[in-house]
């Protein structure tokens, strides 16, 4: 990795406009960066741009450590693109430039996430940039599968929670124009291609670990049970929901607040999704049985919403169950893939997943909300 980018640094570097993309990092200069931070720090020159760590897998990433000329700035700031690879995958599942969409159109999101500094939206060129907060300089402390959170952590995350769904409850275009381009959760044909592709290979590769319960299941039935749940998500009340809140888009800071990456898959749809894939990643399976009710009340009972919306402990209880196919289906699903995610990450987050789908009686749940 060290090679790699100091040999990237070694090619000549020439003038991007502030609003191009850089398709190869060694022609981000002083001036792009600059132009890149004004917006939030106002009268700061960077003096000079070296590239710190460099990561092309789903997304093209990479973190830069800066030096100044004037002002003051992070010492360090994280960029994100598209990796070519992936474009028509994005496209396809409606994932392609939500998250720059969001962060360019300056709405408020209350809970902690990473300081955007730039946001470009590139249609034609099917990619998005984002100029982005280290949160590692705060302490932040990223997490995935194989490092899980404690109840409290998760309770935590959970409040946070509570406060994004409540401020966007009920979200429509005439209530939120600047979000109007914000696509509402359905089962689409582009989603479920890509699952019915992988999931058959993740079900192979689970074998050793998967319940009876799920063993069961053909590819084909847990992806329609996905669609069927899915289905929900666009009734009653719907909020804005991260879309893609498993434990790997998140990070712990020193006094516990968990902060939310990563907002690709933002959609506007059911508060479950977002609630069941991060308690049901988060958490040990252990932990899970022995805290889910009680963290789920703390949920519920932190929404700030018309006190006829609010679910009642049954009600969400009942829909709680009925999301353990959504974490199920994406995580069979990515550990059929290679190299989306680490084999460990996918085997811990399909095995916390099936369990909870087997033990919650999903499929019950379902049946039980009418579809």
């Amino acid at each position: 990795m060290a090679s790699e980018a100091t040999e990237l640094q070694s090619r000549p570097r020439r003038h991007l406009d502030p609003d191009v993309i850089p398709l190869d990092w060694a022609q981000v200069t002083p001036e792009w960066m600059t132009a890149a931070l004004q917006s939030r720090l106002p009268g700061v020159q960077v003096k000079d741009v070296e590239i710190v760590t460099q990561d092309d897998g789903t997304n093209r990433r990479v973190r830069f450590g800066l030096s100044y000329a004037q002002g003051s700035g992070p010492p360090t700031v994280f960029l994100k693109a598209h990796a070519a690879d992936n474009r028509v995958t994005h496209l396809r599942n409606g994932n392609l430039w939500n998250e720059a969409r969001l962060f360019a159109s300056g709405v408020e999101l209350p809970v902690d996430h990473p300081i955007v500094y730039k946001a470009v939206v590139d249609l034609l060129g099917l990619d998005f940039l984002l100029v982005m907060e280290d949160i590692k300089l705060r302490g932040g402390d990223p997490r995935d599968g194989t490092r899980p959170m404690t109840p409290e952590q998760v309770a935590h995350g959970l409040r946070a929670l509570a406060r994004l769904h409540s401020r966007y409850w009920n979200i429509s275009p005439s209530t939120h124009p600047k979000l109007a381009w914000l696509q509402t959760w359905a089962p689409t044909e582009g989603w479920q291609s890509g699952l019915r592709r992988f999931v058959p290979r993740g079900l192979e590769r689970g074998a050793a670990f998967l319940p009876a319960g799920v063993q069961a299941f053909t590819a084909d039935q847990v992806v329609d049970t996905w669609a069927r749940y899915v289905g929900t998500l666009a009734t009653g009340a719907v909020t804005m929901t991260h879309g893609d809140l498993h434990i790997g888009n998140t990070y712990v800071l020193p006094d516990d607040t968990v902060g939310f990456l990563d907002w690709q898959v933002v959609r506007r749809g059911g508060w479950s999704q977002d609630l069941g894939h991060f308690m049901g990643s988060a958490l040990t399976k252990e932990d899970r049985r022995a805290h889910e009710r009680e963290l789920l009340e703390i949920y519920r009972t932190s929404l700030d919403v018309p006190k006829n919306e609010l679910p009642s402990a049954d009600e969400a209880w009942l829909i709680y169950r009925a999301s353990a196919i959504y974490g199920l289906t994406i995580w069979l699903s990515t550990l059929g893939t290679d190299g989306w995610q680490s084999r460990a990450v996918c085997e811990a987050l399909a095995d916390r997943f099936a369990a909870a789908f087997v033990e919650l009686d999903t499929l019950g749940a379902l049946e039980a909300l009418g579809v």
